[in-house]
């Protein structure tokens, strides 16, 4: 399962790039879609990411005019996020792009079988506490950055 797990994400990220994309990107858009004007915190919250990953991330899709900040109706000190028009069409892409990646992914099952697969894979991923529609890499997003950065600052109070 690892194997073609990990062979179904490079594909993603191959069939996406075209678009400028990358699958942290199409996350945030799934999410956003789901939840229109959603906070920052939240989608952090949501995705288990970390805040300093995330703001990257909806800097490059604002900038790039995907999403806009408003400010929060419930809060001022925050920003609800929005997808726009262009990110609008953006996602029709990246659902097409989702489409032709099932369907090349799973070319040698029928259907019936893939149906089945759906439902066995939705299983185990519930048993395992996995949250649906949120891939679980999101959390390792900026982890590895923060933990050196977190040693090197341990080193340098120890005196190293």
């Amino acid at each position: 399962m690892a194997q073609l797990g990990s062979h179904g994400a490079a594909k993603f990220a191959e069939r996406l790039a075209p678009l400028g994309l990358t699958p942290p990107h199409a996350g945030i858009f799934g999410v956003l879609r789901a939840r229109e004007g959603l906070s920052q915190q939240a989608l952090c919250e949501i995705l288990g990411i970390l805040p300093s990953s995330l703001v990257v991330l909806v800097d490059d899709l604002e900038g790039r005019g995907f999403v806009e900040r408003r400010d929060s109706p419930d809060d001022r000190r925050s920003y609800a996020l929005h997808v726009t028009e262009k990110g609008r069409q953006a996602l029709e892409a990246i659902g097409r792009v989702a489409r032709e990646h099932d369907a090349a992914l799973c070319a040698a099952l029928s259907e019936k079988e893939r149906e089945q697969l759906r439902s066995l894979l939705q299983r185990v991923a519930e048993q395992q506490g996995l949250a649906p529609g949120i891939h679980p890499g999101f959390k390792r997003l900026g982890r590895s950055s923060e933990a050196k950065e977190e040693g090197a600052a341990v080193a340098k109070r120890r005196g190293a």
